[in-house]
């Protein structure tokens, strides 16, 4: 039974208290069994059954559960390098949609890519999101549009899963935008999505998760409520974009239908904020996609104060939120969503379990949870934010495992 020891400040994130109770322990050493947290305390309190098991050294840091990823599209063909230049130049994201480029672009060059190709390259994205001290990654589909093609993305997560040390949680997205081939028929797509597609996403147990990007430039509410209650019918569980670009009424659509979470925000009006904190529903925040979409970032103070659960993520996709980086969302939401270091630290663990129903399994450092967490170069939460260099992960676990 390994233990790891020397823990100056540890961050066990447990979901009671409120955003900012990270439920810390100084001077302190975890226990694991396997995959599974089997003690966790002060290192004086340890139980004499560990002292001659294997030792990891933690050198006096900090340490935080592995750190959740609950919003990526992880999957997909090609780059846009050429639309960051539009966006600095001026041109917002749906005029760069209505130039041609934006999703629609991605989806040519997912559709055109192999599945072993699709694979090695989120492998690769994998490898290095555990080197920032990341251990789950929520992973969309989306690019793909058509059964085929969607199912495709859909089995590259299935096999990193079976093949890669992550945790992976995958999310059908079909009802991304609508494809080329049906733009003067959008409701022949739509019909596609629910009477082809989530069947067959269902039967394959290929996602856990129906997510739809609700938007009047994507798709409405009425469009969007039909879709995600064919979802819920054949099991998975709604998550939606939400509230991005306008204020629409995904937050309260996503009240109305369960979702696990509701993501984005920027333009969430009042009563979202409050159907969204009497459902349960978490919040998602992405300030990387607001960074590179010049657009304002949502302020979390008004969830939080008001009882929405806000969890943090990347949205990582080769478009509006073209970086992995985690712990840089985390500091941007310090600083622009005007949340304290420790809170975003539990929204990007125990919180960011819970909008992926994973919370009773990743998320905190508790016993008989996933041995995940990462040895960060830093004192405590505020002072790795503060003195922000990069993730400053020194090592990540995942079921006990060292990651890298």
């Amino acid at each position: 039974m390994p233990v790891l020891t020397n823990i100056g400040f540890l961050a066990t994130c447990k979901e009671e208290g409120g955003q900012g109770e990270i439920h810390p322990i100084k001077n302190a050493a975890v226990a694991w069994e396997d995959d599974t947290i089997s003690w966790v305390g002060r290192e004086a309190d340890l139980p004499s059954q560990y002292y001659n098991e294997d030792v990891f050294d933690a050198d006096g840091k900090m340490v935080v559960p592995g750190l959740v990823d609950c919003h990526t599209h992880l999957a997909f063909g090609g780059w846009r390098p050429d639309e960051f230049a539009m966006r600095v130049q001026g041109k917002s994201y749906l005029d760069i949609a209505n130039a041609g480029g934006g999703i629609l672009s991605t989806v040519k060059e997912t559709r055109r890519a192999t599945e072993d190709e699709l694979y090695k390259k989120a492998s690769g994205f994998l490898k290095e999101m555990a080197e920032l001290g990341v251990t789950t990654v929520e992973c969309k589909s989306g690019y793909g549009l058509s059964v085929e093609d969607e199912l495709k993305t859909l089995r590259v997560y299935k096999r990193l899963a079976e093949d890669q040390p992550m945790h992976i949680v995958p999310t059908f997205l079909g009802a991304h935008t609508i494809p080329p081939e049906y733009k003067d028929d959008r409701q022949a797509y739509i019909d596609l999505v629910i009477e082809d597609m989530i069947p067959e996403v269902a039967e394959r147990e290929l996602a856990e998760f129906c997510d739809i990007f609700t938007e009047e430039s994507a798709f409405n509410i009425e469009e969007s409520r039909r879709i995600l209650t064919a979802a819920k019918a054949a099991g998975l569980t709604p998550k939606l974009h939400a509230d991005q670009l306008t204020s629409c009424g995904g937050a309260e659509l996503a009240a109305e239908v369960g979702a696990a979470s509701a993501d984005h925000l920027e333009k969430i009006s009042d009563e979202g904020i409050a159907a969204m904190a009497k459902a349960g529903v978490v919040g998602v925040t992405l300030p990387l996609a607001s960074l590179y979409t010049q657009e304002d970032p949502l302020n979390c103070r008004k969830l939080v104060d008001r009882g929405v659960e806000v969890a943090v993520a990347t949205d990582f996709n080769p478009g509006s939120a073209p970086s992995y980086d985690l712990p840089l969302a985390m500091m941007l939401t310090c600083n622009q969503g005007r949340l304290s270091p420790t809170e975003v630290l539990k929204g990007t663990t125990i919180y960011a379990a819970k909008a992926i129903k994973r919370e009773r399994k990743v998320g905190s450092i508790e016993k008989g949870k996933s041995a995940d967490f990462a040895i960060i170069d830093a004192p405590d939460p505020d002072f790795w934010m503060y003195h922000y260099k990069g993730a400053q992960c020194l090592r990540s676990f995942r079921k006990g495992r060292k990651l890298f």
